[in-house]
């Protein structure tokens, strides 16, 4: 078998087979099949596509790459949750504690961020003290003693994703349906998890930016999963602006405590009971999501959900008193409003455009040894079809020494889009595809 055979074969729309998938993810991995070889593969998968079994295929092949974690010594069923990502999308801190609060586990291995926020992990690592790097053991510890905990990816956790998504990022083959679905399901399936939720995002600030291909890519990574025996859901969700108000680490970290303290509503909130329901529904936790949304409720205004969290953070090395005085979290040395310049109506974002502005604040990465500052970011005082008047603050900025002030401020003001009409807001959340419908 030859690698500029399979090369040639996608090009020309073909259909790969099992053995050639598995030949090319082993190569690769091994450092026997070079860049320049894959790169071309890679494009020629961007333009023909690959069906739900080359998928399948390509993303077990991804899985036996490296290790799989086995979480059979935590007891019960451990659900666990992705999103396809957004900016100020804190959900994993907020479902985290809520399933744990109601009886469910939540054994969870996230990431950091690459681009204009930072990740779960790096939101966590902003709480003074919190430790993302433990082991297995002391992991199914942590989720038996409170019912949830969330590290880091740890040993060679499938190396093929890492190798594959370094090189799609440089060959603008990112986003594509089948790409994007062997990368997720294949860490998703690699982390041990009986059953999953994903939220799969659509708009401006999201991968896939039309709604037909983000509930394609649900249907894939759902088929994925029933074929991998790991019963899978989907939410599709609105990323057209902001999920959250806050944009930033441990400002995000700050609006999760304030929603488990039942000091918000809105749509960061809306979405995380909405993944919170389905996840205990599919833990077996609750008979329906009309059960689950009333346990939801009972652990907030208990404050059960708030010492779980409380609880994980004790226990992973941090300061648990965060989560009654915010004002421990770290500070931005200045804080500056951003008011608008015209009267209107808030039309329209580009949620990119606002994650970069964040990411100039020095809230996120634009390379991988880039430094995060946890206490910068900003604060939306304004969502989408609010009315407006000039002067009126848009948003907050929390500003750091290494701040690029100027050019987030530019940035944040052409991702604002201010009209004389009031506009029709888009659904938050658009479909939900469970397993039989994939």
């Amino acid at each position: 078998m030859r690698i500029v055979d399979i090369i040639e074969k996608k090009r020309n729309g073909g259909e790969l087979s099992k053995e050639e998938i598995e030949f090319f993810i082993r190569g690769y991995v091994a450092g026997e099949i070079p860049d320049y070889q894959v790169a071309p593969l890679l494009m020629s998968i961007w333009f023909k596509g690959m069906n739900k079994r080359e998928t399948t295929d390509l993303t077990l092949s991804m899985v036996a790459s490296g290790d799989t974690v086995d979480l059979s010594a935590i007891p019960g069923i451990k659900v666990d949750k992705h999103s396809t990502g957004g900016v100020a999308d804190t959900t994993t801190l907020i479902v985290g504690p809520l399933v744990a609060a109601c009886g469910g586990r939540v054994a969870k291995m996230s990431g950091r961020g690459l681009g204009h926020t930072g990740g779960t992990l790096d939101k966590l690592e902003s709480i003074p003290g919190f430790q993302v790097s433990q082991s297995m053991e002391r992991f199914a510890e942590i989720v038996k003693t409170c019912g949830v905990s969330i590290i880091g990816q740890t040993g060679n956790l499938v190396p093929a994703d890492k190798k594959l998504y370094a090189l799609r990022d440089v060959t603008c083959t990112v986003d594509n349906v089948s790409l994007i679905a062997g990368s997720v399901m294949s860490k998703k399936i690699a982390s041990g998890a009986d059953k999953i939720v994903l939220d799969v995002k659509t708009g401006s600030g999201a991968f896939m930016k039309e709604l037909d291909g983000a509930v394609e890519l649900a249907r894939m990574m759902v088929g994925i999963g029933a074929l991998a025996g790991r019963e899978t859901h989907a939410l599709v969700t609105d990323m057209n602006q902001p999920l959250g108000n806050a944009v930033g680490n441990a400002l995000e970290v700050r609006e999760a405590i304030e929603i488990l303290q039942g000091k918000h509503d809105g749509d960061l909130k809306a979405v995380s009971f909405a993944l919170a329901a389905k996840m205990l529904v599919l833990g077996e936790v609750c008979r329906d999501e009309k059960d689950a949304r009333q346990k939801l409720d009972r652990a907030v205004a208990s404050g059960e959900a708030l010492r779980r969290f409380a609880r994980m953070i004790e226990m992973q090395g941090g300061d648990p008193s965060v989560t009654e005085d915010v004002g421990r979290l770290p500070q931005a040395k200045e804080i500056l409003p951003v008011k608008a310049e015209k009267a209107g109506y808030l039309a329209s974002t580009d949620a990119v455009s606002l994650g970069i502005s964040a990411m100039l604040l020095g809230a996120g990465r634009s390379k991988k040894e880039d430094a995060i500052d946890p206490a910068v970011g900003y604060w939306m005082k304004k969502r989408l079809g609010d009315r407006v008047a000039v002067g009126d603050v848009i948003a907050e900025f929390h500003v750091g020494e290494h701040s690029d002030l100027d050019a987030a401020l530019a940035r944040f003001r052409g991702g604002i889009h201010i009209g004389e009409a009031k506009p029709d807001l888009p659904k938050l959340i658009y479909t939900t595809i469970d397993e039989g419908e994939a």
